[in-house]
């Protein structure tokens, strides 16, 4: 990896009415000229995104969204867009021209992004051109319920006070838990199997098994990583066993044959399901599988937009082998990138993938829509150890979960 993924950078995405200066201030805040800026109201018209380093915060992705205030058929959508932006916001800025000062619309965002349990930052622009009296901005920051800082993104003013506040404000558990380092002591030694296919993007590994590598390394393991051909023999060479086994998911049958029974096992799916969500959800919602019907809705649910293989796993082998399962045709559906939708009444089971390029938050939005709406909720690795019969072993890393199962799986 030449940079950290979007998935795992902080998300502060920035709020406001149409010309209050929110491209301003990304640019004021990143150093750059890179979010377009022009005194014509209504020139961000969709989410623009810029990575950058916030120390000691680390990898943030800063989102420029459309004025809060937008208006006609077009500045509805614009506005839905934008507060579709709040699934996936870890740290929110709503950015306020003192010009026009705290309206409803802003008070409704406030209250929407409290209810969301997201940390907010009320940040006042255009200090070096307002008139507005130090009361009113007081009372502002009373009316939004949250801190309120000065700035101006055109002088500078404010704006290293407005990063100490972002790094103050920044939710701790926004990384989620560890990918796999908490299970490793240090000198352990993990297998990672890596199947080399058409699938595997040529010259390189795929994103959940680059940061499996680097998270074992950081803590201190042993990384041998090997092709599915040879994880036998890579065991059997070995003077002690190694402490866990770490398989793509469509190869799970094959290496769970071959890694010992005291050997944990598990894959880089079930990882990232911990990881990104909550793995407990996922797990649970495998006992679903076996109710799937012929003609049931079943939506799958990719978080990146790839190309797609002739044995693509989401689009062939899955619904492949769920066909076999029930013993007829389903009727699936498929979303990927950052279109999830918010009615899934008609679903008997969402299965999603590894969620390696959304970020946490993005992540457990869409598990909460899911819990609300009482639709079970699986993903690519947990299923496929469910429908191999091996789920329980595959969850004996995480206790907590495992013990919603019992060997009498069917």
């Amino acid at each position: 990896m030449q940079e950290t993924p979007k998935g795992d950078r902080l998300h502060i995405a920035l709020f406001g009415r149409r010309n209050a200066g929110k491209s301003s201030m990304i640019n004021a805040l990143t150093g750059q000229d890179i979010a377009l800026v022009s005194d014509v109201a209504g020139t961000t018209t969709d989410p623009v995104y810029k990575a950058m380093e916030l120390l000691p915060v680390g990898p943030v992705m800063f989102i420029d969204t459309a004025g809060i205030d937008d208006v006609g058929e077009l500045g509805a959508l614009r506005v839905e867009r934008t507060m579709q932006v709040l699934n996936k916001t870890d740290l929110a800025l709503l950015v306020i021209d003192p010009a026009t000062g705290v309206g409803d619309e802003e008070i409704a965002l406030a209250a929407v992004v409290r209810e969301r349990k997201i940390p907010l930052l009320a940040v006042i622009n255009k200090a070096d051109v307002s008139s507005a009296p130090l009361l009113d901005l007081t009372q502002w920051g009373k009316t939004l319920d949250c801190p309120i800082i000065v700035t101006s993104a055109v002088s500078g003013l404010g704006i290293e006070k407005l990063k100490q506040a972002i790094i103050q404000a920044a939710p701790d558990d926004w990384e989620g838990q560890p990918l796999i380092g908490d299970l490793l002591q240090p000198g352990d030694t993990v297998v990672m199997v890596v199947p080399i296919d058409l699938a595997a993007p040529k010259g390189r590994l795929i994103l959940p098994q680059v940061q499996a590598i680097r998270d074992a390394l950081d803590n201190d393991a042993i990384c041998i990583v090997a092709k599915e051909r040879e994880l036998r023999s890579v065991i059997d060479n070995m003077k002690r066993p190694p402490r866990l086994v770490v398989t793509d998911s469509q190869e799970f049958l094959k290496v769970s044959a071959d890694t010992p029974p005291d050997v944990w096992l598990t894959s880089f799916s079930i990882l990232m399901a911990r990881h990104k969500g909550d793995l407990s959800t996922l797990a649970a919602g495998a006992k679903a599988i076996d109710d799937l019907k012929p003609g049931d809705s079943v939506l799958v649910a990719e978080g990146c937009t790839h190309h797609r293989q002739a044995d693509d796993i989401g689009r062939v082998k899955i619904p492949r082998w769920l066909r076999q399962r029930v013993g007829g045709d389903l009727d699936f559906t498929w979303v990927s990138g950052g279109d999830f939708p918010t009615d899934l009444s008609r679903y008997k089971l969402i299965i999603h993938c590894g969620s390696c390029m959304l970020n946490r938050r993005q992540m457990v939005y869409r598990l909460s829509v899911a819990r609300e709406q009482n639709i079970p909720i699986v993903n690519y690795g947990v299923l496929i150890a469910w429908l191999h019969g091996i789920l329980p072993r595959a969850l004996r890393p995480f206790p907590l979960v495992a013990s919603l199962f019992t060997d009498e799986q069917p």
